[in-house]
């Protein structure tokens, strides 16, 4: 039987994930290629042999999205798969129609053909978009288990940039292992967290191995999700976070939606500081599309180390890098405690080195915030020299990571914190009934 053809389009994540788990030793398909978007630096790379099994032992090359149509037409490709997330229904829909026009098939690969079951019993926290509090929850769900006397172990949504080989399974218990497997800033903004309260956390590439390990010490799984993703792995609790600060995104959203209409839990958070017509919109769409999920009402509580420095003066604000770019934030964390402390937004735009001025160039709904990029240590630097030019009086770092341990700053800084709230105190209950 002649193998079906197959190129899985993605973004160094849930691609190699469905790879893994749906292709890797199926003999119905040979895939010909990944494409990579998204994420600075990664296409370029090959998916090695130690991960694409006995099928590929050459391994599977990795190209940039942009070159997808060439790719297509060269190797007579007959299906291609979207596999990776936080893109709009109308996003989703024009790359099928373009593949459609090439005469391949468009494939959309659901839990039930990616997700794997565990021993263990399995709490998710997945979101209908990036950037709405998915690891504040996540946190927050820990405390409850710690509670409870139960022993968890995170597994944090894949962010695998570097060399691949390296990075079948990662697991980490210190900083030092932060830089043992060489972390862009993206995944310490998810794994410092974590490390900072002495729990444990995998990552890595192969999931299946990843959930092997992580059983063998503890009684819950923990499942940190990423982006808008669905769950990796076979859910008994799914709580999907919903944001007020996006009303409606929760319908125009792939695949949050789906998170949305699968979630046992949907949690609406930041309501301390969203409006109250846009709270009861999140909650009316959760009502038409998933009745019978529980709501959650939700707070970020946002605290500010040394706020008196920061009052009134001109800031440099910061923020959490996917919220902006592919979560479509145009402020975050930081932005909000600037206001609250009358500070003066300074415009980075002006100042942006390198390759941060193409991050302001792709995403033009940003302007008084910048986003902590560093995929690469050259990446790295241009963010140093970014916040260094701009003539602001402080820093204020609204990613959650010591940045100004990363790069050398010439001017103070100050960190936001935030952390989830319940407002409705259901979730204790939930969570006990579940483990």
């Amino acid at each position: 039987m002649q193998r079906r053809k197959v190129i899985i389009m993605g973004a160094a994540g849930r691609d190699f994930h469905n790879f893994n788990f749906y292709f890797r030793n199926n003999p119905k398909y040979e895939v010909v290629a990944f494409t990579a978007t998204q994420i600075f630096g990664i296409a370029g790379r090959k998916y090695p042999p130690v991960l694409s099994g006995r099928l590929y032992p050459q391994g599977i090359p990795i190209y940039d999205e942009e070159q997808i149509k060439e790719l297509i037409k060269k190797f007579d490709v007959d299906e291609v798969v979207l596999a990776y997330s936080d893109l709009s229904h109308d996003y989703v829909m024009q790359k099928a129609e373009f593949v459609l026009s090439t005469g391949a098939s468009f494939i959309l690969l659901g839990p039930k053909d990616t997700q794997i079951k565990s021993k263990k019993p399995v709490i998710s926290i997945c979101a209908v978009r990036t950037g709405v509090g998915k690891s504040q929850v996540t946190r927050y769900v820990g405390e409850v288990l710690k509670k409870l006397g139960k022993k968890y172990v995170v597994i944090r949504h894949p962010m695998p940039y570097g060399v691949l080989k390296k990075q079948v399974w990662q697991r980490y218990e210190t900083y030092n292992d932060l830089k043992k497997y060489d972390c862009t800033i993206e995944e310490r903004e998810e794994y410092e967290p974590h490390i900072q309260r002495g729990e444990i956390l995998y990552a890595g590439v192969d999931y299946g191995e990843i959930l092997r390990r992580a059983e063998k010490e503890a009684d819950v799984i923990l499942w940190d999700g990423g982006n808008n993703d669905f769950s990796f792995y076979k859910t008994d609790l799914l709580i999907t976070l919903v944001d007020p600060h996006r009303p409606g995104h929760e319908i125009k959203y792939y695949p949050g939606q789906a998170n949305m209409m699968m979630a046992n839990v949907a949690l609406v958070n930041k309501e301390n500081t969203a409006k109250p017509t846009n709270i009861r919109l999140v909650k009316e769409n959760i009502k038409k599309f998933n009745p019978k999920a529980t709501v959650v009402d939700g707070a970020s509580i946002i605290t500010v180390d040394n706020p008196q420095i920061i009052k009134g003066k001109r800031v440099l604000v910061v923020e959490d890098g996917p919220t902006l770019t592919h979560g479509g934030m145009s402020y975050g964390a930081g932005a909000i405690a600037a206001k609250r402390y009358g500070c003066k937004l300074i415009d980075p735009r002006p100042y942006a080195k390198g390759s941060i001025k193409d991050v302001f160039n792709h995403f033009k709904q940003l302007s008084n915030v910048l986003p902590a990029e560093g995929y690469s240590p050259k990446q790295l630097s241009e963010l140093q020299a970014t916040i260094n030019a701009t003539p602001a009086d402080v820093v204020i770092i609204g990613t959650p990571i010591h940045l100004e341990k990363l790069i050398k700053m010439n001017k103070p800084a100050v960190r936001v914190h935030y952390d989830f709230k319940d407002i409705s105190n259901k979730l204790p209950k939930i969570i006990k009934q579940v483990v």
